[in-house]
């Protein structure tokens, strides 16, 4: 089984928040998509958080936001442990932030679920998020954010679960901070988990 996050989906991801965005609104509500095998309850246990890009694993900027992932798997009753490469399930995860434009660009990347890859060859969390530099930025700039978590089994290699969580802020909102972001998108990726899988639906 492999299900595939199609350029279509994420096209409609990106004109869904640049219609929510405006330049004298609030920040846009996330954007959530989530894929699953179908099992409603996945068995919780010792779960590590990783990086996309292992190079990332011990750097300040990662463990800012992957403390947001950690709180809510620990929320939804899994154990975080912080030992890389010792328990059988590991939350991989990557943020990425910089200008719409920068955003749509790197969106027509496919995720997806299936066989002992798990999808793994198809390039999401490839290379390193850009980071606007918000502090030099217009205020009316529209700043992206998005946020990648994909759960697998370590042994195997196999994902039974993931999903890509969406925002957009102005430049001179809190939100367009990237720990700010992080914390708004997890809530919002893992609200009502597992979610029905390959839907896009809006989180405010």
């Amino acid at each position: 089984m492999k299900a595939v996050f199609p350029r279509t989906a994420a096209a409609a991801m990106a004109l869904a928040l640049g219609a929510c965005t405006t330049s004298g609104g609030g920040p846009a509500p996330s954007q959530v998509t989530r894929f699953h095998l179908g099992q409603q309850q996945i068995a919780r246990g010792p779960i590590s958080v990783e990086a996309f890009d292992p190079a990332d694993q011990n750097s300040l900027e990662f463990r800012s936001y992957a403390a947001a992932v950690e709180r809510q798997l620990a929320r939804l009753g899994w154990t975080v442990v912080p030992t890389v490469g010792q328990s059988e399930q590991v939350a991989m995860i990557d943020l990425e932030q910089g200008s719409r434009q920068e955003l749509a660009r790197r969106s027509p990347l496919s995720i997806g679920l299936g066989g002992s890859t798990g999808g793994w060859g198809s390039g999401v969390g490839v290379g390193v998020g850009v980071d606007v530099p918000v502090g030099r930025s217009g205020p009316r700039e529209i700043v992206g954010t998005q946020l990648e978590v994909r759960i697998k089994r370590r042994s195997n290699g196999e994902v039974f679960w993931e999903g890509r969580a969406n925002t957009e802020a102005r430049a001179d909102q809190p939100e367009a901070q990237r720990t700010v972001a992080a914390e708004k998108l997890a809530d919002a990726l893992f609200r009502d988990f597992p979610g029905e899988s390959g839907r896009t639906i809006s989180v405010p």
